[in-house]
């Protein structure tokens, strides 16, 4: 998980979900309207969908596991727990089909004392606050209470999800390099293409969690001795234009990660 900038609602999609939130209190607030009224929402889902879309990592990755596409809706808040927030926009993510229907579900644990979510929402948190990649096995560890809660529910170490990081930390080390290289060589151009391949690439907390070991002892022990000099520019690189460059391409970047 990465964190994840929400963008600010439309007016058009606060108008239709304003108005589906009505037709649920006029109900009663129970979880079978919430049910009914989302599922019957078709134009509210469409906006929301769309602007989650604009906020995913990559290529319009799960919010969660960051691997396969995001196809659904999720309702970070359940609906049948809270029916009055179905149509919150505060309380939508985007997560591919597994994560939603296999792995979270309707889960929502919470602090017994303090009623206080032990989920982590990548809007709201920043989920290196609460979890740590070992890169190159892929494995997530936590670092918090809500770290363990999320590796748990969101089942952030399936096997799939640990080796894809395992393989994308090889991919970003050669990447890096060979972007470094081309730096080097005064091509700009392939290393701008370079860059955005890596920035699209799947996995992308695998990336970020390589450019926090910058200067540091841990970088020398990831790869050859070209590597630790890489990283460090990469992350100078990054800083001084801002967290993703802008760079602006003609036409498709071919390339897959895995």
């Amino acid at each position: 998980m990465i964190p994840v900038q929400r963008l600010p609602a439309t007016h058009a999609m606060t108008r239709l979900c304003d108005f589906r939130t009505e037709k649920i209190r006029e109900a009663g607030a129970a979880g079978k309207a919430a049910h009914e009224q989302w599922k019957a929402a078709k134009s509210a889902r469409r906006h929301i969908k769309g602007l989650l879309e604009q906020m995913a990592p990559g290529r319009i990755r799960c919010m969660y596991c960051l691997d396969s596409q995001g196809t659904d809706i999720d309702h970070f808040e359940p609906k049948a727990r809270t029916p009055l927030r179905t149509f919150c926009w505060d309380n939508h993510l985007l997560a591919c089909s597994h994560c939603n229907s296999n792995e979270k579900r309707d889960l929502f644990p919470c602090d017994p004392e303090t009623g206080t979510c032990l989920l982590i929402d990548p809007t709201v948190d920043d989920p290196a606050d609460h979890l740590k990649l070992l890169p190159r096995t892929g494995e997530l560890k936590c670092r918090t209470r809500k770290g363990w809660q999320s590796i748990e529910v969101f089942g952030l170490n399936r096997d799939e999800l640990r080796k894809g990081r395992a393989d994308a930390c090889e991919m970003f080390i050669s990447g890096l390099i060979r972007w470094h290289d081309q730096v080097r060589l005064g091509k700009t151009e392939a290393a701008a293409r370079t860059a955005v391949r890596l920035r699209r690439a799947d996995f992308p907390e695998v990336l970020r969690t390589l450019e926090g070991l910058a200067g540091t002892p841990l970088a020398s022990v990831l790869e050859d001795r070209h590597f630790p000099e890489a990283l460090s520019t990469w992350v100078a690189d990054r800083d001084h234009r801002g967290a993703i460059p802008v760079i602006r391409l003609s036409g498709p970047v071919p390339w897959t990660s895995r």
